[in-house]
């Protein structure tokens, strides 16, 4: 469309929404940085809309969002810990474990080259919210069976056969909760399904080995 009355232009663009490596918020600078510095419009001059860069926007705006949120539910569950704990020793490594997992999942998804969108920007805080139950118990029935034995090997074998039992049924029960999702036509609910169900397992997996050794080198019921 062009005006020559008004000195306007419109330029339509098609984009594949659907293809693997588009990367929404790289092209939108690029598309601007040409506009400028090679046909040396000034940014008053034009103006970038449809549906892409709404899109774009929200998710931007998401993820600054979900940063937010993820710091603030780790700030949020350590000193929920502290509170429930009373000390800062095991209060902080209740919380490495599922912090760990969080992050683990998020460098999976980077390096599989998946680009975050509404879906799997939410799994990190998600995967935090769920897996910080199975510290709570483990941390709670470890303290419980010291008290008794006084033995932190002792401690750790009957909690493993305990309550790991029961954090390993849960997990799995949980991730194949999530594992239905594979079923859908949506290829964003797909990676939540497939991803969170990783990060379950991945939060276990840390609480029932890194947790662990974590008490016995920390010892924070004494020695």
């Amino acid at each position: 469309y062009i005006s020559i009355k008004d000195n306007e232009a419109r330029i339509s663009l098609r984009i594949i929404d659907s293809q693997d490596n588009l990367r929404r918020n790289d092209l939108i600078k690029k598309i601007n940085f040409d506009l400028e510095n090679k046909l040396k419009l000034n940014k008053d001059e034009f103006k970038l809309t449809g549906i892409l860069i709404l899109f774009n926007n929200l998710l931007q705006s998401l993820f600054k969002s979900q940063i937010l949120t993820l710091g603030l539910v780790m700030v949020g569950i350590f000193a929920m810990f502290v509170v429930l704990f009373k000390n800062i020793k095991l209060s902080i490594i209740g919380v490495v474990p599922n912090f760990i997992a969080a992050f683990f999942i998020l460098g999976i998804i980077g390096l599989l080259g998946i680009p975050l969108d509404m879906m799997t920007i939410t799994i990190a805080a998600i995967t935090i919210g769920i897996a910080v139950d199975n510290s709570i118990h483990y941390i709670y029935r470890f303290k419980e069976e010291f008290m008794k034995s006084n033995d932190y090997n002792k401690t750790l074998k009957l909690c493993h056969s305990t309550v790991g039992v029961a954090i390993l049924n849960t997990s799995i029960t949980i991730v194949f909760g999530f594992s239905i999702l594979v079923f859908s036509k949506f290829i964003p609910t797909i990676y939540f399904g497939v991803f969170t169900g990783i990060a379950m397992l991945l939060a276990m997996i840390s609480v029932l080995t890194l947790l662990p050794s974590l008490l016995l080198i920390s010892k924070p019921f004494g020695k």
